[in-house]
């Protein structure tokens, strides 16, 4: 059934999209202090590794963003489950880069290029977004 464009329904996307664009950006920043080096200044000089590492996340937060936004009572429940989405994503970084890589640095290998670990590292956290948007649909 299509909802007609009411002042209620625009105001009711403009604040989950407000929100979800604040996720993102916490989100990123979030995901920006699990690194030494400075992701923007890295995909500005070409590291394509680092790019692809960054926007995994953000791919992973964004299917997991969209799950929320489909099953949330309200939109506080919506943020509380996109906070518990970035918290995910982070430690699922720290459980691959130190329990299941002990002996390689993914961060400085990301760092240097290695396009190996940054698509490794941009899938594994698509795969974590989906798992934490699937565990959402209970």
């Amino acid at each position: 059934m299509m909802e007609y464009i009411t002042g209620e329904t625009v105001g009711n996307f403009l604040a989950h999209f407000g929100v979800g664009v604040l996720l993102m950006l916490l989100g990123l920043t979030v995901f920006a202090f699990t690194t030494k080096f400075s992701e923007v200044k890295l995909i500005k000089e070409g590291n394509i590794a680092v790019a692809l590492k960054l926007w995994g996340k953000a791919i992973g937060l964004g299917i997991v963003i969209y799950t929320v936004w489909a099953g949330s009572v309200n939109l506080l429940d919506a943020f509380i489950w996109g906070l518990v989405g970035i918290a995910t994503q982070v430690i699922a970084y720290w459980i691959v880069e130190y329990g299941l890589t002990p002996n390689t640095n993914l961060a400085k290998e990301v760092e240097n290029g290695n396009l190996a670990v940054g698509f490794s590292l941009f899938s594994i956290s698509i795969v974590v977004g989906l798992l934490v948007a699937a565990s959402l649909t209970y």
